[in-house]
């Protein structure tokens, strides 16, 4: 299994593919195991290496708290470890907020970045506080994750649409009965992304930029793609038919990312 030290962190890793070195960063409380299918398409055109984030799936977690600096100090030191001088960057949502810092961090060393349903935080607006609603019962949880997921998904939407029923599923498959120590994990996370602000550091930011949003989305809606995509010289936006899982509902987003970071 290969993973690498990075501090105190043992770091679970995977690499794909072959081409232009892609450095995929998921979502909050996922892990390898749940997008491999997404990182086995991107890695048609790329070498694509994803990794379990500090304290989740195969990757050890520190005993103390951390910041959205220490999950993308964790992420240099990985591509170190690769010896990737130069990289692209794929953040969706939580990875979205990585992949700023990284990006604000080593900017020299990114060559193309994509952004998906994320925010920055600060000024330009923050993404749903998921921390304050994570002790809500499993029920009532589960219907504001939907309504969260895309703002349409009523009971009567989702038994009019079957796609947007499977893909509701699904994720509530994926998040049923997360282990003691996931659930740990992901906890972590939301109270490290609770602070996250880059907002004032986005001008740092040189490197080719597409941010992109779903129409529908609760969690980081298109004003906060906007916002990003304002303070980053030459960024484009844009905005696609779907909520916060867009890149899988609209077939173009996902499509449109690839081209932009050949």
């Amino acid at each position: 299994m290969p993973s690498t030290l990075i501090g105190d962190v043992e770091i679970y890793y995977e690499l794909f593919g072959d081409g232009l070195p892609l450095v995929f960063l998921n979502g909050s409380g996922s892990t390898i195991a749940e997008v491999r299918p997404l990182v086995r398409r991107l890695a048609e055109r790329f070498q694509v290496v994803i990794a379990d984030y500090r304290g989740m799936g195969r990757s050890s977690g520190p005993a103390t708290a951390y910041g959205m600096a220490d999950l993308a100090g964790d992420t240099v030191g990985l591509v170190d470890h690769l010896g990737w001088e130069s990289f692209r960057l794929l953040g969706v949502s939580f990875g979205g907020m990585v992949a700023q810092e990284v990006a604000v961090t080593v900017p020299e060393r990114i060559s193309r970045m994509v952004l998906m349903c994320t925010s920055s935080g600060g000024a330009g607006g923050s993404s749903y506080p998921l921390h304050a609603v994570a002790d809500l019962a499993a029920k009532d949880h589960a219907t504001l994750s939907t309504q969260l997921l895309d703002t349409r998904f009523t009971a009567e939407w989702l038994d009019a649409h079957p796609a947007d029923r499977d893909l509701v599923d699904g994720m509530s498959r994926r998040r049923a009965t997360p282990s003691p120590s996931a659930r740990d994990g992901a906890r972590r996370q939301l109270t490290a992304r609770a602070d996250h602000d880059v907002f004032d550091r986005l001008g740092r930011i040189t490197s080719p930029t597409f941010v992109a949003s779903g129409r529908f989305d609760g969690i980081a809606p298109p004003a906060n793609g906007a916002a990003i995509a304002a303070q980053i010289l030459g960024a484009v936006a844009r905005i696609y038919d779907g909520g916060h899982a867009f890149f899988l509902q609209d077939p173009v987003a996902m499509a449109d990312a690839v081209d932009f970071l050949r």
